[in-house]
């Protein structure tokens, strides 16, 4: 077997979106494009006899920290230690970085024999919720740019200026602020899906920033179903999602590799993404 690993350029990185689009995870239309942003050279791809067998992505944010996404093997081949290959190229361009995943829990084992420790578990909700409305939300875009960045610094462990700018002003992406005296008090991004809309940071400074941000975001999805995931942790959060009708439809094991700059869930009811962190 001819086995080789390369990055995948950006042009390419559709590639693994359009696998995971095929595992059943509904990756959002413009991910690619904001993926891409983070690190490119973060995305790999093993080819056997020059046909791809297997992708991942270890993308750098900082000079500490890294995530792990989007580790897939073709089905047919899996069994054959491709995909821990490409595994170990993977880790080895996040170098001495601490990385964190968000991994299918059959492989929680797996994944702690190579030094992952579980944090928590982030649980999907989907479902459609009733009609929303903007109520007393702005437009993210009038919100300050630092003071976003400033709030996800909260409840993310490094910082990510290029990704959240692409994030929130990507095509079709609506975002929505909540302010209090002239303060951000929460915020949250919506984006369409493969299969209906993701609601994805939802970040709010208690339980009833977080309801109004949620209803001004499922009214930018009009009527079709939602995607909100959310930290099991945050028992406001799990009641956010049950309160609109939606329903757990699977849960990842979000791991760590190393020691973290403080973060805290209490205030995240929406994680941004499974692949990215």
């Amino acid at each position: 077997m001819q086995l080789s690993i390369r990055p995948l350029n950006t042009a390419e990185i559709g590639l693994a979106i359009e696998w995971a689009a095929g595992e059943g995870w509904n990756p959002g239309l413009a991910d690619a494009a904001c993926f891409a942003t983070v690190d490119p050279a973060g995305f790999r791809v093993a080819e056997v006899e020059g046909r791809p067998a297997a992708v991942i992505s270890v993308v750098n944010y900082d000079a500490r920290f890294a995530f792990l996404g989007f580790y897939i093997v073709r089905p047919e081949l899996r069994g054959q230690g491709i995909g821990f290959r490409l595994w170990q190229a993977g880790l080895a361009h996040a170098g001495e970085r601490t990385i964190g995943l968000d991994g299918v829990v059959a492989q929680q084992a797996n994944y702690s024999r190579q030094g992952f420790v579980l944090s928590h578990r982030n649980i999907r909700f989907a479902g459609t919720p009733g009609p929303g409305e903007v109520g007393e939300t702005v437009d993210l875009a009038q919100v300050p740019f630092e003071a976003v960045a400033a709030s996800d610094a909260l409840v993310f462990p490094a910082p990510r200026a290029g990704f959240l700018k692409a994030w929130t002003t990507a095509p079709a992406h609506a975002g929505r602020a909540v302010l209090r005296d002239g303060r951000l008090a929460g915020w949250g991004v919506v984006r369409p899906a493969r299969a209906g809309w993701k609601i994805g940071p939802l970040v709010a400074e208690d339980a009833e920033v977080a309801e109004t941000l949620f209803r001004a975001l499922r009214a930018a999805a009009g009527d079709e179903p939602v995607v909100l995931d959310v930290p099991e942790p945050n028992e406001a959060a799990l009641a956010l999602a049950r309160r609109h009708g939606l329903a757990p439809v699977f849960e990842t094991a979000r791991m760590y590799r190393g020691s973290l700059r403080p973060a805290t869930l209490a205030p995240l009811y929406g994680v941004t993404s499974f692949e990215l962190g």
